[in-house]
C-alpha cells in the first residue's frame, strides 16, 4: 500500500530524531560541532558546556566585558589556608600581565624560597597550536613536555598535568569558567586558593612577612591604602582592561569609547608622574605594579594588536622613564620575557590576527638610563 504524506513525514522525523540521539547521547562527552560554535555535551548533566576564554566575553553591544575570577579564598595566619612556607605554588605565564603582577610582587618581597612557582608555555603559537583537550577546540595555557621544549617555561612539577585547564579540573571537576593564570595553588589541600591577581598580590604583600626576605617593602601601606585603591580602580578600568576593550571590541562605538578613556587615563598618569616618582608618592606601591604590566606591553603589542595607536607610550616622557625605572628594580627584569609576550598575543587571537604574524620590532631597551632619580634629590 502507498504511504500517505503524513506517514512519510513522520517516518523522516523519527529517523532524524534517532540520528540526533545517537550523536548527542551516545558520544558521552565527545566533541560535537554546531553551526557557529563548538561545544562538549556533558551526558551526566545533559548540559552543553563550552570551554571559555577571554575572547568569548563580548557583550551584545560589541564591547569586551571581562568576567569575575571564580576562586576567591584568602591565605591568612589564622584561617583554613595558613601562611606556611613551602605550602603554596604559583602558576604564572610571562605572557599574561595579570599573572606577572603576582610574579613581580613575589620577587619584590623576596618570597622565592617560601612560595614555589611554575611558568607555563606560551598560550598558543602558530607553529605549535595545541588544544587543552581532545574533546573540544579550547586553546589555552599548556606546559611543555620537557625543559628544552619551550625556553622560559617548564613542565608541571607537582602533578605532571599538561595544561592549566587540567589543574582547574583537578581542583573542581565541574568547573566551567575560564582556565586562567595566575593560579595560587595549595599543595597541602590540592586545590586552588585564588585566581584573582589583585587579591593574590595583597596576600603576597601582607601575609608572608615572617618568611619574606624583603620585609621592609610594603606595597600596600596603611596610610596609602585609600589612595592606592582609588588609583588602582581607574587604572584597571581605563588602562589594564582598557587595552582589551579596544582590542576585543566588535563595533566601532565601543572601540571609540575605550580608546578615548585609555588615552585620557594615560595623560592623567603622565601628569601625576611629572610631579612625583610613583603614582601614590615617593615609594613603589601596588598601583605601580598594576600599571607597569600594561605599559611594558604597550608599544610592543597593544599599539599594533589592539589598535591602541593614537600615541605610543615612549612618546610620553614621564611614563617612558617611569617604565625604565621600575624595570631596573632588582628582580623585575626577570619577570619580563618579551618573546613570550609577543608570541602569545599575536598568535592566540585568530579573530584579530588570523595569520599570527609577529612584528619584528620595536625591541625597546628598558635598561637604558632614566631620569626618575631627580625625585630623590
Amino acid at each position: 500500500s502507498t504511504l500517505c504524506p503524513c506517514e512519510v513525514l513522520l517516518g523522516c522525523f523519527c529517523l532524524l530524531l534517532s540520528l540526533l540521539c545517537s550523536i548527542v547521547f551516545c558520544c558521552a562527552g565527545e566533541y560535537v560541532e554546531g553551526n557557529h560554535f563548538k561545544f562538549e555535551y556533558d551526558v551526566s548533566t545533559r548540559n552543553i558546556v563550552m570551554a571559555r576564554s577571554s575572547i568569548d566575553e563580548i557583550s551584545e553591544s560589541g564591547a569586551f566585558a571581562r568576567s569575575q575570577s571564580a576562586f576567591r579564598s584568602f591565605i591568612s595566619r589564622d584561617g583554613v589556608f595558613l601562611a606556611e612556607p613551602g605550602r603554596y605554588h604559583l602558576y604564572v605565564s610571562y605572557a599574561c600581565p595579570w599573572a606577572c603582577r603576582c610574579l613581580m610582587c613575589l620577587k619584590i618581597k623576596g618570597l622565592e624560597k617560601a612560595i614555589s612557582f611554575t611558568l607555563t608555555a606560551v598560550e598558543v603559537v602558530k607553529s605549535k597550536w595545541e588544544r587543552t583537550k581532545e574533546t573540544d577546540q579550547h586553546m589555552g595555557w599548556v606546559f611543555p613536555k620537557s625543559d628544552d621544549e619551550e625556553p622560559g617555561a617548564e613542565p608541571d612539577p607537582l602533578y605532571g598535568v599538561r595544561s592549566i585547564r587540567e589543574l582547574y579540573e583537578l581542583a573542581s571537576a565541574n568547573y566551567t569558567g575560564k582556565y586562567s593564570v595566575p593560579v595560587l595553588w595549595d599543595k597541602k589541600l590540592k586545590t586552588i586558593v585564588n585566581n584573582e591577581s589583585s587579591e593574590i598580590i595583597h596576600m603576597l604583600n601582607t601575609e608572608f612577612d615572617d618568611v619574606a626576605e624583603n620585609t621592609t617593602v610594603d606595597l600596600y601601606p596603611l596610610h596609602l591604602q585609600t589612595e592606592i585603591n582609588r588609583t588602582s580602580e581607574w587604572i584597571y578600568d581605563a588602562i589594564n582592561n582598557g587595552v582589551y576593550r579596544c582590542g576585543f571590541a566588535r563595533k566601532q562605538e565601543p572601540y571609540n569609547e575605550a580608546i578615548k578613556n585609555l588615552y585620557n587615563a594615560l595623560d592623567r598618569c603622565e601628569e601625576i608622574l611629572s610631579k612625583q616618582r610613583y603614582l601614590c608618592g615617593t615609594s613603589l606601591s601596588e598601583a605601580d605594579i598594576r600599571l607597569f604590566v600594561t605599559l611594558i606591553r604597550f608599544d610592543e603589542v597593544y599599539a599594533v594588536h589592539f589598535k591602541c595607536d593614537k600615541k605610543l607610550v615612549r612618546e610620553f616622557p614621564n611614563l617612558f622613564n617611569y617604565i625604565k625605572d621600575i624595570y631596573q628594580i632588582p628582580g623585575i627584569s626577570s619577570t619580563v620575557n618579551m618573546e613570550h609576550i609577543k608570541r602569545n598575543y599575536y598568535g592566540s587571537h585568530p579573530s584579530i590576527d588570523p595569520c599570527g604574524i609577529i612584528p619584528i620590532g620595536p625591541n625597546i631597551d628598558y635598561s637604558s638610563p632614566h631620569d626618575r632619580d631627580k625625585f630623590c634629590l
